[in-house]
């Protein structure tokens, strides 16, 4: 295949870069129950709200038409509330929620649980205001108007549930696509209003918070856990670690015409969980748009004073990186991802990567430990112009003993593929049989497009290689 190419050419490195970091740790690797612990742990949450709705005379009131509307509101409203603290509880970064199932997953999982509470909030609304109507004789429009302006904390309410429904609406895929990355997460903060606001509608007028001491203890206990896992998570440990380790920028290298490294330096970094493959969201203080976080993987082997990462541009926040001025002052959050050695199970290792997928992948490539012939990086590029980072792949390469092949060409037409156009001839999985021969006894680990990975990850499964070996971050919003 002529565009299959090994690589061992010599390059000048950059007198930017510092010399290859050595490995440094290999992340503990989670226990299987810890992911089954948190499931079960969501799912018995949901059992208690029905129990207490039970308990608090839910099935007793549905004896009639009125009561019964009223009585499936009052459910559908408490497992909708419910799973609006699990969801914000999904996205708190909890380390052992994060570390289980990586960033991509719980993303995910949020999504599909906040529209899932979206949908049960909406019918909560329709069905208490069906029931109130019934047994008031009234028209329903009638009946939400007078609950709205009347109830304790209506008006705070209904403001939050809009609030929710601009959320959800964005998160459609569809929706993001039309938004710029930095727009969305601007109106996805809004879901934190949202949520506060429903708080004093549930606290004022919820029976189930007040029909018994166990009642009233799980509610609340729910929601300070919420608040407190946002406030340690989200903000106390983001701040803590921007301000004790100090990072700087000190330099910023371009790559290529549209990809740039930034060079970071700071104290003790390795006192962090930080390990090559992870990412951290980055906030750079040197001009407008320093408030949104952006995720972006290291590019390099962590080191105890420096950080790398390498970006595209390919919006708003990639495209300022190129003018970050060095000195500027970096707030993190992260690190994040379970793109690392600690997942890896197996003594071979297979890397795929395409476009700026190298990333991180560059990375864990300097951060295996390895035999030589251990480790195979197959690098999907455009064009060979569009091979960055290649003579420090090449310098890793000859260190290590690993084999580095390029896969450089046009997307393949008409069909779904992670080979390029000229390798067309063979199948996905026969040409990546071909390059790794003993492919299916490897540990896989995939960056790239959504598309690109799906490809590559069903080639990897075609040549025998179970699904829990293939480890992959996807960082589509």
């Amino acid at each position: 295949m002529a565009t299959i190419t090994g690589a061992r050419e010599t390059h000048t490195a950059s007198p930017h870069r510092p010399a290859l970091a050595m490995p440094q740790r290999v992340p503990a690797r989670v226990p299987g129950w810890w992911r089954d612990a948190v499931g079960v742990a969501a799912w018995l949450s949901m059992l208690v709200v029905v129990a207490l709705w039970m308990a608090g005379g839910g099935i007793q009131a549905m004896g009639t038409v009125p009561g019964a509307f009223t009585s499936l509101g009052r459910l559908t409203g408490l497992i909708s509330a419910d799973l609006l603290l699990i969801q914000v509880l999904l996205i708190s970064r909890i380390p052992m929620v994060e570390r289980v199932y990586g960033h991509d997953v719980l993303a995910r999982r949020h999504r599909l649980v906040g529209f899932w509470s979206l949908n049960l909030m909406l019918a909560h609304l329709v069905a208490i205001v069906i029931g109130y109507a019934l047994a008031a004789n009234l028209n329903p429009f009638v009946q939400f108007w007078e609950m709205t302006v009347d109830y304790p904390g209506m008006l705070l309410a209904l403001a939050g549930t809009l609030l929710l429904v601009l959320v959800t609406v964005t998160s459609i895929r569809k929706a993001r696509k039309k938004l710029r990355y930095e727009s969305w997460h601007l109106l996805h903060l809004y879901a934190y209003l949202g949520v506060g606001l429903a708080i004093p509608h549930q606290l004022w007028t919820g029976q189930e918070f007040l029909t018994s001491a166990f009642a009233t203890i799980y509610w609340w206990g729910l929601w300070i856990a919420a608040v407190a896992a946002i406030g340690i998570w989200r903000v106390g440990v983001p701040l803590y670690r921007t301000f004790a380790h100090d990072l700087r920028v000190t330099a910023v290298v371009r790559e290529s015409h549209d990809v740039v490294s930034v060079w970071m330096r700071g104290r003790n970094l390795l006192d962090m969980p930080v390990a090559a493959g992870q990412f951290f969201n980055w906030r750079f203080l040197s001009g407008p748009g320093w408030s949104r976080s952006h995720p972006y993987s290291l590019s390099a082997a962590p080191t105890d004073n420096t950080l790398r990462i390498t970006v595209k541009d390919l919006g708003d926040g990639s495209h300022a990186l190129a003018s970050v001025k060095p000195g500027s002052r970096v707030v993190i959050e992260g690190p994040y991802g379970r793109l690392h050695t600690g997942v890896r199970t197996r003594g071979l290792v297979t890397l795929m990567a395409s476009g700026i997928g190298i990333s991180p992948l560059r990375a864990l490539l300097e951060d295996l430990p390895a035999e030589p012939g251990d480790v195979t990086l197959l690098y999907r590029a455009r064009s060979r112009a569009d091979l960055v980072l290649r003579g420090e792949l090449e310098a890793i390469a000859a260190r290590t003993g690993a084999r580095v092949y390029y896969l450089v060409g046009r997307r393949l037409p008409g069909r779904p593929s992670w080979l390029p156009e000229s390798a067309g001839l063979l199948s996905d999985a026969a040409a990546l049989a071909q390059l790794v021969p003993d492919i299916a006894t490897n540990d896989v680990f995939l960056c790239g497009a959504d598309a690109w990975m799906d490809a590559a990850r069903h080639a990897a499964i075609e040549c025998g290689v179970p699904a829990a070996n293939i480890h992959d971050e996807r960082f589509s919003w």
